[in-house]
């Protein structure tokens, strides 16, 4: 079954729309909070310094810029567990980023136009226009720099996706069967050998989120890949004692049949003539 991985803008009623789609098709819903606490819990970081409460406050964007790629992980690694579950539509602001490119789902925009977001967002934040504008505004900012900075993508850029939606335009129930009705195309066409593909991914995330949630491996930079169940992580510094190490960790994860762990060789210094 297809997954449907949504990103919004502020104020475009994101949220309602995909639980909208997800009831239409009996699929699981997700959103960024929930993804969160899934973090929170599997991995041990507290939920509350993640979660947004307002500008002014360090949030989970902020913590992954200064932690380096060990929460990135973690968050790709909880959603790729989700989606290689199928039966799913989810949204964040990285979600469409994470999908992989597998043809097993479909990565959805949702935007508007400024004055009809602020008012949306001025009714249900109870802020003044001024205030409204001020809050999507920068939100827009700030979460399109922080994608940018951590993944390199342009969340802003139509081509990043497959489907780009109004969300203050067409009603809602609308939209939702028109997702709901590609959803269900993407379904006819998926075979074993892609699902296949996206079970991989989501083993070879896990493995590495273990491997940044170790103590002794946090920091690695380290290179995973799985097909059909077999892993291989590469990175510097893999010699003994530490690649038995990251062989135990991987060893760990569900799914994972056989591990083969590689050290990057060290490029020989050029001596001079």
């Amino acid at each position: 079954m297809a997954i449907i991985a949504m990103s919004q803008q502020l104020g475009t009623r994101g949220n309602d729309l995909g639980q909208l789609v997800a009831r239409r098709l009996g699929y699981r819903f997700l959103s960024r909070e929930d993804l969160i606490a899934q973090v929170s819990r599997v991995y041990k970081v507290t939920a509350d310094e993640m979660v947004v409460l307002d500008e002014r406050q360090p949030h989970f964007w902020s913590r992954l810029k200064t932690e380096g790629v060990r929460f990135a992980s973690f968050f790709r690694a909880t959603l790729l567990r989700e989606m290689a579950q199928d039966r799913l539509v989810t949204i964040s602001p990285s979600a469409p980023v994470f999908l992989p490119p597998y043809r097993c789902g479909l990565k959805v925009r949702i935007v508007g136009p400024f004055d009809d977001r602020v008012k949306v967002v001025g009714e249900t934040e109870n802020l003044s226009a001024v205030a409204a504008q001020r809050r999507v505004r920068d939100h827009d900012r700030e979460v399109r720099a922080r994608i940018q900075t951590l993944m390199g993508v342009d969340i802003d850029d139509p081509a990043s996706y497959d489907i780009v939606v109004n969300g203050c335009g067409t009603p809602l129930e609308i939209s939702a069967v028109a997702l709901a009705a590609c959803a269900e195309q993407i379904d006819a066409r998926i075979g074993a050998e892609q699902w296949q593909q996206m079970r991989d991914a989501a083993t070879a995330a896990q493995v590495r989120a273990a491997c940044h949630a170790h103590p002794k491996l946090g920091h690695a930079p380290l290179e995973v890949q799985c097909t059909q169940g077999a892993v291989q992580v590469r990175g510097p510094g893999l010699v003994p004692p530490w690649d038995e190490l990251a062989n135990q960790v991987a060893s760990k994860i569900e799914g994972v049949r056989s591990v083969a762990v590689e050290a990057d060789e060290t490029p020989i210094p050029v001596r001079p003539d």
